[in-house]
């Protein structure tokens, strides 16, 4: 579904990224795991299109990232991609709702409350659809931002540090909702931590401070 081929990148010179060859196929999850400044995050950003790597290849679906314009870029995250951020980034002036009609319109995609809705209701966010995030539990908060990242029912589904910051119960709550909206989706599933609480609950890892 993904595949990444001799992918370096480099900050101020410093290589900080190297993977050689990696490739994912449709609904699979898997866990890049590493400490803080191993290039997890790159690692995420690149997948999604956001970072353009120093070197190499990386495809999504067939699609090579890097012969795509900016906008063809953007409609193509928003149409296949979903992000749930470390900072949630759920946009404050917005209720939870608007929040998923906006990734809805972002994408190109025709607006569906109902479908948004019945997202909401089965993460069981119904009776905050019209609550800002100022006014939800980190806990809500959380599940609204995967919601957003899912209601276009992306092919990959990139989640950055979902669990590090939550203890034991919420940790598993957490990884249970990306992994059971990722199935849904028939999505692939990549989630980047430092958190190896949750790597038993994966098969397919790959250790960036080994790499380095």
């Amino acid at each position: 579904m993904f595949a990444l081929q001799n992918v370096h990148h480099r900050y101020n010179g410093e290589e900080v990224l190297r993977i050689e060859d990696w490739s994912v196929p449709r609904g699979e999850h898997c866990l890049i795991l590493g400490p803080s400044g191993s290039g997890k995050t790159t690692l995420l950003h690149i997948l999604a299109g956001i970072l353009t790597p120093s070197e190499g290849s990386v495809s999504i679906a067939g699609q090579d990232l890097k012969a795509m314009s900016a906008s063809e870029l953007d409609r193509f995250r928003g149409r296949n991609i979903g992000i749930v951020f470390q900072r949630l980034h759920l946009i404050p002036s917005l209720t939870v709702l608007q929040n998923l009609l906006l990734a809805q319109y972002m994408a190109g995609a025709r607006s569906d409350a109902h479908a948004a809705s019945e997202l909401l209701v089965r993460l069981g966010l119904a009776d905050t659809a019209h609550r800002k995030p100022a006014a939800l539990s980190f806990g809500q908060s959380q599940r609204a931002a995967v919601a957003r990242a899912v209601v276009n029912h992306p092919i990959l589904i990139l989640a950055d540090e979902p669990t590090s910051n939550l203890d034991d119960a919420n940790a598993a709550a957490a990884l249970d909702v990306l992994t059971v909206q990722a199935k849904s989706c028939d999505a692939t599933l990549v989630i980047a931590t430092h958190d190896r609480r949750i790597k038993a609950h994966f098969e397919h890892t790959i250790d960036l401070s080994e790499a380095a």
